[in-house]
């Protein structure tokens, strides 16, 4: 029997509800059906993060593996599209895909070699740079969910929102970032994006130096792409070299890379002021750079 780690289950009810309860309490059953289907054998100890819980396996013919079950959603739906696309080229391999699920077989990367353990921040952003050139180099597969809907939404919903915002500098700031998006709008782009390529989403393998992993893709342009490399590990001095060396290593319009990183911070934004939480603060710091340079 597998057992669910506690914190994935408390992270499951807190961000999904009872959605994220029922996933939690069919869990097991649904991981020893996969076991038993693609004939696999567990080999360590389980992994997890805030939604998904990923098993250490070996496939019938010796190849290690991971199975990784997750709850299926707007963002996870895309994942084995955009995994399929890329075929291991900058990414984890997809060996086996369950559709009505959203359950997946990759391949087995090194978990105890994160971009995270690498001390030369700047060195790690450069990573993840290249990385994001060669992924969004590929055009986004018809159906993938668009950024230009979400940013049409999120321009939309800025005004109700701003109704919750209470402090007038941070008011202003939140509409800000709202002009930038709304100024790209017309053009969000077709380029497949991974939408959350940071430190601790890039993983060592014997095949290549790093991978991807981890995709909640959109069709959309590659400013869009840079903010969690500037929010993890966040360092306020390292904010422009990190934004600069990134447009650079992609070859992005500067003015439009900064836009469509507001953008993410409007979109932060937007979910907490949903939420009812606190503005994060270094969100809301990104954002204040950014539009005053």
């Amino acid at each position: 029997m597998i057992e669910v780690p506690e914190n994935l289950a408390a992270s499951q009810i807190e961000f999904n509800g009872e959605a994220g309860r029922a996933f939690i309490a069919r869990l097991p059953r649904l991981a020893a059906d996969f076991l038993d289907r693609w004939e696999l054998r567990v080999d360590g100890p389980s992994m997890y993060g805030v939604t998904a819980l990923v098993l250490p396996v070996v496939r019938r013919d010796g190849t290690p593996a991971v199975l990784k079950l997750q709850l299926l959603d707007e963002e996870s739906v895309g994942e084995p599209v955009a995994l399929r696309v890329w075929d291991g080229d900058g990414a984890v391999r997809l060996l086996d895909r369950d559709d009505a699920t959203g359950t997946m077989l990759l391949e087995r990367l090194d978990p105890t070699r994160m971009l995270s353990h690498m001390a030369d921040t700047r060195e790690a952003v450069l990573v993840i740079a290249r990385l994001l050139a060669h992924l969004t180099s590929f055009p986004a597969p018809e159906g993938m969910r668009r950024l230009a809907d979400i940013a049409a939404a999120m321009v939309d919903k800025t005004p109700v929102a701003l109704e919750r915002v209470a402090d007038p500098t941070t008011r202003r700031l939140v509409a800000d970032c709202a002009a930038a998006v709304r100024e790209v709008l017309d053009e969000p782009g077709d380029r497949l994006l991974h939408w959350d390529l940071h430190f601790e989403n890039v993983l060592a393998s014997e095949r290549a130096p790093w991978l991807a992993i981890d995709p909640k893709p959109l069709a959309g342009d590659p400013g869009f792409d840079l903010w969690p490399a500037l929010h993890n590990r966040f360092d306020p001095g390292e904010l422009f070299w990190r934004f600069d060396a990134m447009t650079d290593v992609l070859s992005l319009d500067r003015e439009r890379a900064r836009a469509w990183t507001l953008g993410r911070v409007l979109q932060n934004c937007l979910w907490d002021i949903e939420d009812g939480r606190e503005l994060n603060p270094q969100d809301l710091e990104i954002g204040r750079m950014l539009r005053d340079a």
